[in-house]
């Protein structure tokens, strides 16, 4: 029968650096490599009953791996202000001053930068990049559209708002990226309330279309009827994001309901699924371009 690996009760539960495991006696290199320990990084090792989350790979790196005035960063900042679900096996994006020399790790995505006064805040123990300096980050980093469902996850959770960015960005107007924030923050919607939302929302928008209103409200003599995601309502034309719906089927079959009332109500209810947005963006934007030209709406230009 195979010898249990050995388990001291000092790192049980516990995430350690190995090298320090091995210098006090606790551990030999052998048993680290055994089934009780698993690597995160370079000599960081958690015990293998732990569960490890993206935040519990974020508190490790920010402990041991990156030099003082570094942070969480990007999209693992985001993460970490309940913004969008990273894997743990997800490489953790930091920010570390202009003069470390911090290169390359597995693990990790190093981005070197200057931080401004209050661009860093403490997190439950974690230094994160504030939620403004995290937009200005994901909206140098990321496309246009992928950094813009952060930021609107961001605005939605009132972690920062469109002034304050649009504040930070003209102040270090000339620096790299601040007319990428501006870009993005003039796309923003707080009202998305889902990162599907928000793509389908920013590229109906860069397609030329009008751009809609988030979460819009039909009433009928003061009565609630429905709630729309994207909206024109002065054309009454919708999209709908056909997603999981919370995996509730009851609430599909009432929200379906809701949009048939719609429909005889003269309005125009376009849905999009996964699937179409994913493979066949370019075909939905021609119907709601359709829809939209039906009820009146003429381009500029």
């Amino acid at each position: 029968m195979p010898k249990a690996p050995r388990r001291p009760p000092q790192l049980r539960g516990r995430i350690f650096r190995g090298s320090v495991a091995v210098s006090s006696g606790l551990l030999t290199r052998n048993d680290l490599r055994s089934s009780a320990w698993r690597p995160l990084f370079r000599d960081v090792y958690a015990d293998a009953h732990l569960t490890v989350t993206h935040r519990t790979r974020c508190s490790a790196v920010a402990r041991w791996l990156v030099p003082p005035g570094s942070a969480i960063a990007g999209r693992s900042a985001a993460a970490l202000y309940g913004v969008g679900r990273l894997a743990s096996t997800e490489p953790v994006e930091v920010l570390v001053p202009t003069t470390a020399r911090t290169g390359p790790a597995a693990g990790l995505r190093v981005r070197h930068a200057c931080t401004d006064p209050g661009d860093i805040v403490d997190r439950a123990g974690i230094p994160v990049t504030s939620a403004t300096r995290t937009c200005w980050d994901v909206a140098r980093w990321l496309d246009v559209v992928e950094a813009i469902v952060v930021i609107d996850g961001l605005l939605a959770r009132r972690l920062t708002d469109r002034a304050a960015l649009r504040e930070y960005a003209l102040n270090r107007a000339g620096r790299r990226g601040w007319r990428s924030l501006l870009r993005a923050v003039d796309l923003a919607d707080p009202g998305a309330e889902s990162p599907q939302e928000s793509r389908a929302r920013v590229r109906l928008v860069l397609a030329g279309l009008p751009r809609p209103e988030t979460q819009y409200v039909v009433a009928d003599a003061g009565r609630f009827v429905a709630r729309l995601d994207l909206a024109w309502p002065q054309f009454k034309v919708a999209v709908e994001y056909d997603g999981l719906w919370h995996d509730d089927p009851e609430q599909f079959h009432r929200d379906r309901r809701r949009l048939n009332q719609l429909l005889g109500d003269e309005w125009i209810v376009l849905h999009l699924t996964a699937r179409r947005l994913r493979d066949d963006f370019d075909g939905f934007v021609a119907e709601v371009r359709a829809a939209l030209r039906t009820r009146g709406h003429r381009p500029r230009g």
